[in-house]
């Protein structure tokens, strides 16, 4: 009686110690990519359901900082989607849900064209309710510039198991030389499934005017755009040598990108991982990045942005900008960056603003970043009329390959407002001491800051 009695109280310690000690870790950086399952995030996002929006937290300043729900609370609510395996059966989706072989309309996967095939599957899972686009593994389909437009009848899904290429005819892009894949008006979509999308972009590269100066600029295909797609979800797949940027949001509005890889040589020109336009309500997690260009890029009217778990380098860095760009007008706010690990990047965390342009970055908050050998860990290039305030960086440590880890050059008619520093320790290589410099900015310090201005 009473050793079993004192072995249940043992096992009650020992689970009650589990339980709390897998709550939270003290190293808020991740080393590897949590694994995908539909489950794990579903709660943020649910075709046919109302998006639930973010919840806030008041900046000390002048506004709010992008708070969003937290991936622990995402994980314990159910999917009402299910996913197909890869043999095409459904294993939690409803018998009333369609499912669309592309290979059944005719794609072959064997080096011909596909686009009809794909665009006859689209056309009809479009008009149906439910409709499910299976892209069968171990094949490569070759596709044209393609449109996959709605509205549609219903929620749709696009299960991307296989392998899908860009074809390397440049005569191809003639009618449209901005665009390969393009998701655009399409209400309630998810596209995942772990397979991958290539841009086959080493024909764009070698072309290209930033690696032969003797050629002139032309424009480039971004690899796969979603345009006016709301209620969206993009997760576990693989991005693979984009003609330029890989993937565009632009106008969207309550995404979820999450599980994504993303590769292209450090020295391949524009390649842009995620690049994010005039779109709210994103959520980008879990995702590793390495390309020739910024690993996120975070442009105008883009508005509560959040970017969590994210792997960066080779690339540019995680960048807010270029805003003021042809004397244009350009918004960005309540951009929240948390748990960030950039290695080797020209870049860490940059603001960057054009000479003539109008307009704000403000609500930006920068937390829980490690920089491995980063030149410009933290920057903002404002010298402009393009306002910045209200910014935050916590807890930003790591190695500096530049000797001036932390640069704020400002206007003097629109000095940069309201930046907190907060457990900033950024050393050289060698573990030396690196500089700061600042120029025009009302800074906050608080906790160990280090380098610091020379003036405070």
């Amino acid at each position: 009686m009473y050793p079993k009695h004192h072995f249940l109280q043992l096992v009650l310690v020992l689970v009650s110690f589990s339980l709390s000690f897998c709550t939270y870790q003290n190293d808020p950086f991740p080393h590897h990519h949590r694994p995908y399952h539909p489950t794990n995030y579903g709660g943020y996002y649910n075709p046919g359901r109302a998006y639930r929006q973010p919840t806030f937290f008041p900046g000390r300043d002048t506004g709010n900082y992008y708070q969003p729900e937290s991936p622990s609370l995402l994980s314990s609510k159910s999917n009402s989607f299910g996913m197909i395996n890869s043999a095409g059966r459904a294993s939690s989706l409803s018998n009333s849900q369609p499912t669309f072989n592309v290979d059944d309309f005719g794609a072959r996967g064997d080096g011909r064209d596909d686009s009809e095939a794909f665009n006859k599957a689209w056309n009809r899972a479009c008009s149906s309710k439910q409709g499910v686009i299976l892209v069968p593994k171990n094949k490569i389909y070759h596709l044209k510039p393609i449109t996959f437009s709605g509205p549609c009848r219903s929620s749709l899904t696009m299960l991307i198991y296989g392998t899908i290429k860009a074809s390397t005819s440049v005569s191809d892009y003639e009618k449209d030389r901005s665009h390969w894949i393009n998701f655009q008006d399409v209400e309630n979509l998810r596209v995942e499934g772990g397979g991958t999308i290539d841009g086959n972009g080493q024909i764009w590269w070698r072309n290209s005017c930033k690696i032969n100066k003797a050629l002139p600029c032309k424009r480039t295909p971004t690899a796969v755009t979603f345009y006016r797609c709301n209620n969206l979800k993009v997760a576990n797949l693989r991005f693979n040598n984009a003609q330029q940027m890989h993937l565009t949001f632009q106008k969207c509005l309550n995404v979820l990108a999450l599980s994504l890889t993303i590769i292209a040589p450090g020295n391949s020109p524009n390649t842009d991982g995620i690049h994010v336009t005039d779109t709210q309500n994103i959520q980008i997690m879990n995702s590793l990045i390495r390309t020739g260009d910024d690993c996120i890029s975070i442009v105008s009217g883009s508005k509560n942005v959040n970017a969590t778990d994210i792997t960066c380098g080779p690339g540019h860095g995680i960048s807010i900008g270029s805003l003021g760009a042809r004397n244009s007008e350009d918004y960005v706010s309540n951009v929240f960056v948390n748990r960030a690990r950039l290695t080797e990047t020209t870049n860490g965390v940059r603001i960057k603003t054009w000479q003539g342009g109008r307009g704000y970055a403000k609500n930006i908050k920068f937390q829980n970043i490690v920089m491995n050998n980063v030149k410009n860990p933290i920057i903002i290039d404002q010298n402009y009329s393009v306002q910045v305030s209200n910014v935050i960086y916590n807890n930003i440590k790591g190695t500096s390959a530049s000797e001036v880890a932390m640069k704020f050059d400002c206007s003097k008619n629109y000095p940069c407002g309201a930046i907190s520093l907060q457990n900033i320790s950024l050393v050289s290589l060698g573990n030396q001491r690196v500089k700061a410099s600042c120029v025009n900015v009302r800074l906050n310090n608080k906790g160990i800051v280090s380098p610091t201005c020379a003036s405070l």
